[in-house]
């Protein structure tokens, strides 16, 4: 029977499907685009593994695309319809019912699932990375820090992931206040992997905890070939970069960084680029700065997107976008609807009042 890199037995896999989810793993851990078409690849190769059912699941639901929850629904149900779960080992019997959940929309339970699988079994990693942007997906720093923290005895000095485990733990730290012993873990993370753009990203979420603008900015320009190109967190680590610029009081050049980075013509409009773009853009409006053309474009960019109910904090920055283009041109007075439904506005005239929300 095929193992994975770490010792965790595959059931109903090739040795050709083992290659190819150790593939996936790697590029998960490094927020890297082969992870897709790795994860197609065991599943051409194994298609009753229930590891690279799972993986695909976890993959439709983490990247918070309503698309990808779609797609990737009616393949997990076609897969399980023909499966006796109750005889798949404890391990892969975890997998599957977390995944369910997650494609249910009970993130919380998918979870309490897949730590109930870390305890056992600390050393899958897929478990581990699902577990943990979940805990970030719904705001559970305490868990976001000791999902991690809690396998990391698992996993000796020499073993070439324990780098990405130090990465993720050293965000949990940060989210929970332990900022100096976070960086300390998220540097640790990078001196051993470069590109673990995931550690980057904790790091320099320290240093702007800690007002530390300076070496922010120093720690990401020494590191940029390393992180700012060609991976899933490109986006949101420029993000990073231009809120360190605003907080200097360099306006113009947190715009630079966002047309050039964070909202361009020629971006993808995926909701975690959006996120952003309407993040930045929000924190500039409150700062006193309007830049009407960029709001426009980010409020067509959400609009053309015409999401269904999925996941809360995509709408919360379509509103933003809708609420900043429309401030932009007028303010605005927010009523409430008869029937209690989505506010309708009132324009206002200049000098009439602040706008308000409800």
């Amino acid at each position: 029977m095929a193992t994975d890199r770490y010792g965790n037995t595959l059931h109903a896999c090739t040795a050709e499907g083992a290659g190819h989810l150790d593939r996936a793993v790697e590029a998960l851990l490094f927020f890297r685009p082969e992870v897709a078409p790795a994860v197609e690849d065991a599943l051409a190769a194994s298609p009753g593994s229930p590891d690279a059912q799972a993986f695909a699941a976890y993959l439709g639901v983490l990247g918070t695309e309503h698309t990808g929850a779609a797609a990737a629904r009616p393949r997990f149900e076609a897969y399980l319809a023909g499966l006796d779960a109750d005889a798949l080992p404890a391990r892969e019997r975890l997998h599957l019912a977390a995944a369910g959940a997650c494609l249910a929309g009970d993130l919380h339970g998918a979870g309490d699932l897949l730590e109930e699988l870390s305890l056992a079994y600390p050393r899958d990693v897929l478990a581990l990375f699902a577990g943990h942007q979940l805990d970030f997906l719904t705001g559970d720093a305490v868990r976001l820090r000791d999902r991690i923290g809690g396998a990391l005895s698992a996993w000796g000095r020499a073993d070439e992931h324990r780098g990405p485990l130090l990465g993720m733990y050293a965000f949990g730290l940060e989210e929970s206040g332990h900022h100096r012993r976070a960086e300390e873990t998220g540097l640790a993370a990078v001196e051993r992997h470069p590109g673990d753009v995931w550690a980057v990203h904790a790091v320099t979420h320290t240093y702007e905890m800690q007002g530390r603008i300076a070496d922010g900015v120093a720690f990401l320009d020494a590191r940029a070939d390393d992180w700012a190109r060609g991976n899933y967190l490109t986006v949101h680590n420029w993000w990073h970069y231009a809120l360190y610029a605003l907080e200097a009081g360099a306006e113009d050049t947190a715009l630079r960084v966002y047309d050039a980075a964070v909202h361009r013509a020629e971006s993808a409009g995926l909701a975690m680029e959006l996120l952003d773009a309407a993040a930045l853009l929000w924190r500039m409006r409150l700062a006193g700065r309007e830049e009407p053309e960029r709001w426009a474009r980010l409020a067509d960019a959400w609009a053309e997107r015409a999401d269904p109910p999925f996941y809360a904090f995509n709408d919360a920055h379509a509103v933003m976008a809708y609420v900043g283009r429309a401030g932009s041109r007028r303010r605005r007075r927010w009523w409430p609807t008869a029937a209690g439904g989505w506010p309708r506005a009132r324009a206002t005239r200049p000098g009439g009042p602040s706008p308000t929300t409800r």
